[in-house]
């Protein structure tokens, strides 16, 4: 188990953590003269889990340590994180709902695609509107939580929200897009090779009936 696949595993073992210090009211923790309430608690585990999605993928191709096991667990530890973090806020009532399941269905149905994609030879890859998304969303998300505090800043916590609703839809359709494209060719290509061979084989057919004697 090399440093960036730990990394990944420990975003998610802080998934449990992030949704019991959200949906937990009244939680602090008092050291000395500091008071740290449940929604800071929840803003640190929050970010520290949003930097180890940097710092994995950075080790991991800079120390060349990509492995399948890395690869396959970092985009389901990046949707645990943010689908728990969502789906908390909707709990205590700092989102809407609709605008969850959309940002959360909009995650996997754009996984399912380039997984589709993937297995018939297919890479689809990460737009920049998907990465605008991104970083958006942990803006968002950081925000709503200081917003559990200071109210003054739900209303800027929500217009960066309407933002990442607006890059997720786009960057939907443009990984839509690049699905249907990449399946169009290939349907266009198996099509081209099953023709290819109906014409071999009915050229072949004519030979073979042109050198066979005639009775």
């Amino acid at each position: 188990m090399n440093l960036p696949n730990t990394l990944t595993l420990l975003r998610i073992f802080f998934v449990p953590l992030l949704i019991a210090a959200l949906v937990q009211e009244n939680l602090e923790f008092r050291w000395n003269t500091f008071v740290i309430t449940n929604e800071f608690l929840a803003l640190a585990i929050f970010l520290i889990a949003a930097a180890t999605d940097l710092i994995d993928g950075y080790l991991a191709r800079r120390w060349g340590q990509i492995t399948t096991v890395g690869t396959l667990l970092d985009p389901i530890a990046d949707k645990l994180l943010v689908s728990a973090a969502l789906i908390s806020l909707v709990q205590v009532h700092r989102l809407p709902a609709w605008m969850a399941i959309l940002i959360v269905g909009r995650e996997f149905a754009v996984s399912g695609l380039r997984s589709i994609a993937a297995a018939e030879g297919y890479v689809i890859q990460a737009s920049d509107l998907g990465k605008t998304k991104t970083l958006a969303q942990v803006l968002a998300i950081s925000l709503l939580m200081m917003g559990m505090h200071w109210p003054w800043i739900d209303p800027i916590a929500m217009l960066v929200m309407w933002a990442v609703v607006l890059f997720a839809v786009a960057s939907a359709a443009d990984y839509f897009r690049k699905f249907w494209k990449s399946v169009d060719d290939r349907v266009k290509q198996r099509r081209r090779t099953e023709l290819l061979l109906m014409e071999r084989e009915r050229q072949r057919a004519q030979a073979i009936s042109r050198q066979r004697p005639l009775t």
